[in-house]
């Protein structure tokens, strides 16, 4: 059984930053972060292997948030991390920490555990 567990969500204004937080137990293989914003499609955010040597390889990002965001991790601490700059007002959503089934390059396919999620609202 994996549980994931998000935090540090908040209001930021455009332009700001905001560092999330995802505390992991159980096995993972691949991680990723993933958001929701009201009325709208789940979007994936982020995409990588879970302790594995990253020299050969870069994390999926959408296009949207490439340049912008970085997911990283401290695996001593079991935790995933999603540092999130310059946000836009329509960064605003929920924010999931997620296992992830396969990932690629260009697309990532999540998988059967999720976080409660933190909110993110970036004010205009």
């Amino acid at each position: 059984q994996v549980q994931m567990v998000e935090s540090g969500g908040g209001l930021v204004e455009a332009g700001g930053s905001l560092r999330l937080s995802c505390t992991i137990s159980g096995l993972v293989t691949a991680v990723g972060w993933f958001r929701q914003a009201p009325g709208r499609e789940r979007e994936e955010v982020s995409c990588d292997n879970w302790n594995i040597d990253k020299t050969y390889h870069s994390p999926y990002y959408s296009s949207s948030v490439k340049g912008r965001f970085t997911i990283s991790m401290d695996v001593a601490k079991n935790t995933l991390y999603l540092q999130m700059d310059s946000l836009k007002f329509e960064d605003t959503g929920m924010y999931y920490c997620a296992a992830v089934r396969a990932w690629g390059g260009s697309w990532c396919l999540v998988g059967d555990y999720w976080g409660q999620g933190t909110q993110v609202i970036v004010s205009s």
